[in-house]
């Protein structure tokens, strides 16, 4: 699962560093309904799939005996120690995730910028991308898989489980402009229902074959890969289902805090899963036929009709933190760079996650539905399901590594035991899911793809029309020069001109200067940048530098999980000494067109791509929040 949005406090960085007594407690449970949405729905198909999927192996006690086997130790080493032990020390200022852990190598790499920096940035783009196939993939299989109980319970209305899903996922998708902080305070508790039922499945079924309890001891899994690699590696791909959503609880680190994430894992959803994963493996043992629908036929009949609304509803849990969670890393990316500015709504006044972005929704919305319709069925989608995640799991690891040697400092030989151990796994289960391809794996594949080549576009092409404005850039000690020389008209009032560099001087202030003739008496430059740390405090939001004749240079500061806000900036320029009151003040704004060309930079489909998304994008008024009446654009050509 990718990086859900969770309720928060206000200021973030005000939360404790180690929460305890109550708000532990409370932290916890919230954990449930976001972190451990996606990992607590897999046991509606992920055992099933390893004897009744398309690879489907004959239900014997050895075979059924070494899937546990192998459930087990997944889940004990990739998402407890991998996860919760390791991996989830690597924060950057108390964030998680992919980007923060490529801002924090960056950062701590800029200067210098050695060949870790390209890297990490290449993995990390394309591990942005992967999570935003994963956002379609989670939604239809974990829906689609909950409402197909209809067909053990109603066999009648198997024709209508493909409808009531499209009508679920409609709604939910419908719903995100409203906002989820209303619903946000019922995720947890209904999935603390959920591992608990499931637990209590698993514990009955467990009770009729206690024997099944053996297949803890790893040699019953040595002993399953061993009399057949290849149907051995075939099967990895369906256990790894059980693992799918270990990203969260790192993506999700700054919502929550380690001890919270790891206190409610080990506590509710470990033991959950493995009971029900055990039971389930002992309803087969006693009847193999139940390996159409393991997880619904553990259930009594009287109970099956509940249990489906329940699944049901943890469906939609684990739908929405992938949804919120693909707005959480849009923000991020936007603020890196790395896509165009996008439309970015608060939903909710107390909480700043809580976040709407109208196109990724749509964007998502479309994908799910297409998997949906194209699929059919929960097992077909689970050929498609994995492959994202196994490869972002492995590009997790070797950034890791990057990390450990270049942040913590550890030596080449620590680094390499631990990220090697990891990653003989991690490719393991890469290989086993690379087996899929065929069978549905290369949909989220050409989406990642896709996004990879957008997002590295968008990047490069902001590069190369920053170095093309910069060829018309005057330098500020020329112009002040010039100004003294043939000193223009001043009139009342203050112009601020924005600009991404914060060298040289605005071509919209020469522009101006060259047709009007005239210039405010304050003129401001400001420029906004976006930090490789998540947040930046108030104290070290914006500096101000005087230049002389009315002339100021205003930096202001932000991390990549914080939006600019012009309101919040001019009051911080007054706490530097400088006033600009909103009010009668215009803001000067470049309108580029951009025209592909020939010269070096990308090749023209490339540049051609640029220019539509620049087209496209946010205007820099709205991002900014500047009052639209105040705004003066000036208009050029740019050659890229």
């Amino acid at each position: 699962m990718s990086a859900p949005v969770a309720p928060q406090n206000p200021h973030p960085t005000a939360t404790p560093a180690h929460p305890r007594g109550r708000y532990l407690a409370r932290l916890s449970l919230l954990a449930l309904g976001v972190v451990y949405g996606d990992i607590g729905t897999s046991p509606l198909y992920a055992l099933r799939e390893a004897f009744h999927g398309q690879h489907g192996i004959p239900v014997t006690q050895g075979n059924v005996l070494g899937v546990l086997s192998l459930i087990f130790w997944s889940l004990l080493l990739i998402v407890t120690v991998k996860y919760h032990v390791v991996i989830i020390r690597a924060d950057n200022k108390g964030e998680g995730g992919v980007l923060a852990l490529m801002a924090l190598v960056n950062g701590s790499r800029l200067a210098r910028g050695l060949t870790p920096r390209r890297l990490m940035i290449v993995l990390g783009i394309f591990g942005a991308a992967l999570l935003y196939a994963d956002g379609a993939l989670t939604p239809a299989i974990s829906v689609l898989s909950a409402v197909e109980g209809l067909e053990i319970a109603t066999p009648q209305l198997q024709h209508w489980v493909i409808w009531i899903t499209l009508a679920i996922l409609i709604g939910l998708f419908m719903f995100q402009s409203r906002g989820t902080a209303g619903v946000g305070a019922v995720f947890g508790p209904v999935m603390l229902v959920w591992f608990a039922t499931i637990a209590v499945l698993g514990l009955n079924g467990i009770l009729k074959n206690p024997a099944v309890v053996g297949a803890v001891l790893p040699t019953h899994a040595i002993r399953f890969l061993a009399e057949d690699p290849g149907r051995g590696l075939l099967v990895l791909g369906a256990v790894f289902l059980v693992v799918t959503g270990g990203e969260a609880l790192y993506a999700d680190l700054g919502h929550f805090g380690h001890t919270a994430i790891q206190l409610a894992w080990f506590t509710i959803p470990l033991p959950a899963l493995l009971l029900n994963y055990f039971g389930q493996g002992s309803l087969l043992l006693t009847n193999p036929e139940a390996a159409a629908n393991p997880f619904y036929l553990l259930a009594p009949a009287k109970l099956l009709i509940p249990l489906i609304p329940l699944a049901t509803a943890a469906a939609i849990i684990a739908s929405q933190a992938v949804i919120s969670g693909a707005f959480s890393l849009t923000r991020q990316a936007v603020q890196l760079g790395y896509i165009p500015r996008m439309e970015i709504e608060h939903t909710s006044s107390r909480e700043i996650g809580q976040i709407y972005v109208p196109t990724v929704n749509k964007m998502l919305a479309v994908l799910t539905i297409a998997l949906v319709l194209y699929f059919q069925t929960s097992s077909n989608l689970a050929g498609a399901y994995g492959v994202a995640l196994s490869t972002l799991m492995a590009l997790t690891t070797v950034m890791f590594y990057v990390m450990s040697r270049e942040v913590w400092g550890w030596s080449f030989a620590k680094a390499a035991v631990v990220s090697g151990s990891f990653l003989i796994v991690d490719l393991t289960f890469l290989v086993a899911n690379a087996l899929k391809i065929w069978h549905g794996g290369w949909v989220p594949l050409l989406i990642a793809i896709a996004l990879y080549f957008v997002m590295i576009t968008w990047k490069r092409g902001r590069e190369i029309l920053s170095k093309r404005m910069m060829e018309k850039t005057v330098p500020l000690k020329l112009l002040l020069a010039d100004l003294a020389a043939e000193p223009p008209t001043r009139v009342p009032g203050t112009a601020v001109f924005m600009y991404g560099s914060a060298d040289g001087t605005p071509p919209a202030l020469v522009l101006n200067l060259t047709h009007n003739k005239v210039l405010h008496e304050k003129i401001v430059f400001l420029t906004v940048i976006t930090e490789d740390v998540p947040h930046v405090g108030g104290e070290q939001r914006v500096t101000v530098k005087r230049s002389g004749k009315g002339f100021h240079n205003v930096v202001a500061r932000y991390g990549f999980m914080q939006d600019p806000d012009i309101n919040e900036v001019l009051a911080a320029c007054k706490q530097n000494h400088l006033d600009i009151p909103l009010e009668g003040t215009t803001f000067f704004l470049g309108r580029e067109t951009l025209i592909a060309s020939d010269r070096p930079g990308m090749a023209m489909w490339r540049e051609r791509l640029f220019a539509f998304m620049s087209r496209n994008a946010l205007r820099a008024t709205a991002f900014f929040k500047i009052p639209p009446n105040q705004v003066f654009e000036v208009g050029a050509y740019v050659e890229l």
